[in-house]
């Protein structure tokens, strides 16, 4: 008993080692995953090379698949793209049985100790960063020590080691064992490490490990289909079709694990190795061989996912999704797409309302109505809601601020949209009531229109961009309106005392002006936001 506790403490360190440095490697590389995915995934063998490097930088296949996930939903990704960026991650995942089969002795304590020390005794964020990386490279070890020494006691057993010779001559019992085992942990990269520790302790047989190994490639599938079966329709194609990639290698491998076994016993004179060779090879030649059939597998997919009738009410927000949340960086990018996407609907919406007042354009007034109820105020619910559940998770100092800056321009460009509603309401009246307008005054309103449309335009590219320059001029486009605005205060006023203007159509067009300039005072404030951030 006091054994197998001791392997399942050292699995418990591995795993959380795996974390650290994945957390650690994130906050590094994070904020320009997104960035070269868009740029490195245009061409299948270019998204594979970009799969195997990331994965084995980040050590976090999962930060991909989200990643992923949010682009294919978003329509800026193909499940073709897709599939090749996870041919390589496959063999970027390789790269943790690699590491973990060296021997590096008492190195893993000065690993911990220079860790802790860049952790605990250094305010420079960047430093704290590699102490992450450090510390979790130091308890990495740590847990393989652990695993290694109670699985050289643990099989002794005489039921443990009758167990394990089985795997080797039943190599179907070890794909399914691996499988489970995979499925559970969660951690395709624990259960392949725990293989090598047991290389180190002479527990298992080259053939057996093998076995097992295929299982864990199917393993590691399991937890992202039962994940994706309440995402889109894309994000479950994606899930199967990592399924395929691995199940359809497993069934390639299965029938020739002996002379397979016999090969990588001529790589290294040391088990523990071998067992890494064997892992590494077996996806890297999976993947070589099914690259050339991307599309077949991606229509494979596609007929298993078919298209069919939605299954409830559409999704309203296209970026944000809460299993976003273990990769922080990405989960704020998406947060800002969704943000930038919502301020497109409220520009369309100040769009239609002018056309609504200066055409008389029913059906952009109702355009403006429906939005406003049905589309506006309930992504800012959602966004709203996704910021508060970010902020609960475990945030940099940069990245609470990010949050607390969204939920700021959410609340501009909320109202924005109220004001459009507000604007359209107006327009209403107007075709009610039969309100005419001077030419002068319907010049003045277009012309004002114009500006403050532009205004919000430039502050939203600016946001989009996190373009301070943009944001700046965004802010001086402001200045220049309420120049504009207060000319023609004193027009309508001139008009008014002329009698050209009829009191409904003061009350009208000075509540429109008030709008507009509400309208452009948000766009300031969205400019100042990225200005300072």
């Amino acid at each position: 008993m006091i054994n197998i506790l001791q392997v399942l403490a050292g699995m418990a360190f591995f795993i959380f080692g795996i974390s650290m440095l994945s957390g650690g490697m994130e906050k590094l590389t994070g904020s320009r995953i997104q960035e070269w995915l868009d740029k490195m995934t245009g061409k299948p063998l270019r998204g594979a090379f970009f799969g195997a490097a990331a994965t084995a930088l980040i050590q976090s296949s999962g930060l991909l698949m989200v990643t992923m996930i949010g682009l294919i939903n978003a329509n800026l990704m193909t499940l073709n793209q897709a599939i090749g960026v996870m041919l390589g991650q496959e063999i970027g995942t390789t790269l943790t049985a690699q590491l973990v089969a060296f021997k590096i002795g008492n190195l893993n304590t000065l690993f911990i100790i220079a860790g802790v020390v860049l952790v605990e005794f250094f305010a420079h964020r960047n430093l704290r960063t590699y102490g992450e990386v450090i510390l979790g490279v130091g308890i990495i070890f740590l847990g393989m020590d652990m695993m290694a020494g109670a699985l050289q006691m643990l099989v002794t057993i005489p039921e443990v080691a009758q167990w394990l010779a089985t795997l080797g001559h039943v190599p179907l019992a070890g794909v399914l064992a691996g499988t489970i085992a995979t499925a559970v942990v969660q951690s395709s990269s624990a259960v392949t490490s725990l293989l090598v520790a047991m290389g180190m302790s002479g527990a298992i047989e080259l053939r057996g490990a093998i076995a097992l190994l295929l299982g864990a490639n199917i393993g590691s599938c399991v937890m992202g289909l039962l994940a994706s079966l309440r995402l889109s329709r894309s994000a479950r194609r994606a899930s199967i079709a990592q399924i395929l990639i691995n199940v359809i290698g497993v069934l390639l491998f299965l029938p020739f694990i002996t002379p397979y076994a016999q090969l990588i016993s001529h790589t290294s004179t040391l088990l523990p190795r071998q067992i890494a060779n064997a892992h590494t090879i077996f996806n890297m030649t999976i993947s070589v061989v099914l690259f050339p059939f991307i599309k077949q597998i991606g229509w494979l997919a596609e007929r298993l996912v078919p298209e069919g009738k939605a299954s409830g009410p559409a999704k309203l927000t296209a970026y944000i999704d809460e299993r976003q949340f273990r990769i922080p960086q990405v989960a704020l990018q998406e947060a800002f797409r969704e943000l930038y996407r919502l301020g497109e609907v409220t520009a369309q919406m100040l769009d239609c309302s002018r056309r609504a007042m200066l055409k008389q354009d029913t059906e952009a007034l109702q355009w403006v109505l429906d939005h406003e109820d049905g589309f506006v105020d309930p992504v800012c619910k959602a966004l709203d809601g996704f910021i508060n559940g970010l902020l609960r998770t475990n945030l940099s100092l940069q990245q609470q601020r990010c949050c607390f800056q969204i939920k700021n321009l959410i609340t501009d460009i909320e109202r924005v949209g109220d004001l459009t509603e507000d604007m359209a309401e107006a327009a209403q009246k107007r075709i009610e009531h039969q309100v005419v307008f001077s030419p002068q005054a319907l010049e003045d309103i277009e012309r004002l229109y114009r500006h403050a449309h532009t205004t919000y335009m430039c502050a939203l590219e600016a946001l989009r961009d996190r373009d301070r320059e943009k944001a700046r001029h965004a802010c001086d486009l402001e200045e220049e309106f309420d120049h504009l605005y207060l000319e023609a205060r004193q027009d309508h006023i001139r008009r008014l005392e002329e009698g050209v203007c009829t009191p409904e159509a003061d009350v009208i067009f000075v509540e429109w002006l008030r709008n507009l300039e509400r309208i452009s005072d948000h766009a300031d404030n969205l400019g100042v936001s990225v200005s300072r951030n």
